[in-house]
């Protein structure tokens, strides 16, 4: 592994540590994980399964650090280390297509939702969640939203992240 690859995806997991914290909640102290579109991102420029590893065990540590749900430590590292690899494999089916923004987004959209339902599946299993009540309950109201903002981020964060690329010279996939 390279070490301006690594520093890269270093950055992309910071920078999305530090939107996470300061994101505003949604529902009652919920709020979207901004780390998944950096991981996403980080994915679609890096693509290999070193990098993929490697990217999902970080953002699944700074997750569990950073979360508010009770218990969501667990759920978290179990979500990303598994939204990870379907990402992963979602992107290498399309790749031709995933530098363009419409594909992207429609990728993160679909990473999210994935995401989201993982991590209340898995928060059901191991915190106990009150039922599928609550289950619907989150997924409509922090799942969704988060699904659309993270849509409308990525369409405003890639193409400036491949701007960046492009003039640095930087060679990604």
């Amino acid at each position: 592994m390279k070490t301006r690859v690594l520093v890269t995806l270093s950055l992309f997991a910071a920078i999305g540590a530090v939107l996470h914290m300061v994101m505003p909640p949604f529902y009652n102290g919920m709020k979207p994980d901004m780390m998944l579109i950096m991981m996403f991102i980080g994915i679609m420029l890096f693509p290999s399964l070193k990098n993929v590893t490697l990217l999902s065990i970080v953002t699944g540590i700074l997750s569990a650090l950073t979360t508010n749900f009770p218990g969501g430590q667990i759920p978290n590292i179990i979500d990303k280390l598994i939204t990870a690899f379907i990402f992963y494999g979602l992107f290498l089916l399309v790749k031709k297509h995933a530098q363009n923004i419409v594909v992207a987004t429609v990728l993160v959209v679909i990473g999210t939702i994935v995401s989201g339902t993982i991590f209340l599946t898995s928060a059901l299993i191991i915190v106990g969640l009150p039922g599928g009540a609550a289950f619907t309950a989150l997924f409509l109201s922090v799942v969704l939203p988060a699904t659309l903002f993270n849509g409308a981020a990525t369409i405003i964060v890639l193409p400036i992240v491949q701007a960046i690329f492009k003039r640095s010279n930087f060679i990604t996939a």
